[in-house]
């Protein structure tokens, strides 16, 4: 049996969708039914449960917002996944949580692997960077899975902002100075749950091949929709953000191939199949 938690968020609903089509048995639990920074709670609800997996996918996402919001930031993205695993030991549950490509300051200008320092730039990305930490020395049989710039059906993202924005402007900005890799939440769950099944515990990246910028991205949505307004190259000093963003932080996700033995798609395959998604519905 696996626990999910953050199960209504985006990632969380792309696990329940594969959970569902392979038969494999699970109990997913959104913030409502279960706020995993309140460790009581959780400790109550794991009680005389067969519990084989924690998979953890709820997190404090909002990277501007947490800049003024930095005790809830820190304790649902270092200190509640911390707990989570000492708890996953305790009871010899699998655990697996998720980190992100902004603990990395951009500097380096090639891929990052998982032996690359972390050196975070804003606060959001310091909480990741100190959960993954925490986790990792807490308990030996646990996965943190970096990833980056998830997309898919649930929740926003900026694939769909940018579909939003194209529908009420003939003119859209589009900063050219962030560079990672799109990551489709369906790749992400499905690729995620091969890794775990190799019980090879650790750390890992998990993005989608191929590098791009936010005008990258955004030009090929746009093409993709037909979309007839101006697309223009900015800078992501000109917006005025509250949080430092990283120039580029794609993830090299070699050394979770290799365990997997499958490569991870293109972002642009990933985002292709994400269009015919929407067409057929599958909110």
């Amino acid at each position: 049996m696996i626990l999910l938690t953050g199960a209504n968020g985006q990632l969380g609903r792309e696990f329940q969708k594969l959970f569902k089509r392979k038969g494999v048995r699970y109990i997913g639990l959104g913030r409502e039914e279960l706020d995993i920074t309140d460790m009581d709670a959780v400790k109550n609800f794991l009680k005389e449960k067969n519990i084989d997996y924690i998979i953890n996918c709820a997190a404090y996402n909002d990277v501007d917002k947490a800049e003024g919001e930095q005790k809830k930031c820190f304790a649902l993205n270092c200190y509640a996944p911390e707990n989570m695993a000492l708890e996953s030991k305790k009871i010899g549950t699998v655990f697996v949580t998720y980190s992100t490509d902004f603990v990395f300051d951009g500097l380096k200008n090639e891929p990052y692997t998982e032996s690359d320092l972390p050196n975070p730039l804003n606060a959001y990305a310091c909480s990741k960077s100190e959960g993954e930490s925490r986790v990792l020395a807490a308990y030996d049989r646990s996965f943190v899975i970096r990833t980056s710039w998830v997309f898919g059906m649930g929740n926003d993202n900026f694939v769909k902002r940018v579909i939003k924005w194209s529908k009420n402007s003939e003119k859209l900005n589009i900063v050219d100075d962030q560079v990672s890799a799109p990551t489709y939440s369906k790749d992400l769950a499905e690729y995620s749950w091969k890794l775990i099944n190799t019980e090879r515990f650790g750390l890992y990246h998990l993005s989608n091949s191929g590098a791009a910028s936010k005008y990258d991205v955004a030009k090929y949505v746009l093409e993709k929709i037909e979309w007839k307004g101006r697309l223009v190259r900015a800078k992501t000093a000109e917006f005025g953000l509250p949080a430092k963003r990283s120039p580029y932080s794609k993830l090299s996700s070699e050394k979770a191939e290799k365990v997997i033995g499958e490569k991870m798609p293109h972002w642009k395959n990933g985002i292709d199949r994400f269009f015919e998604e929407m067409e057929e519905g599958n909110f």
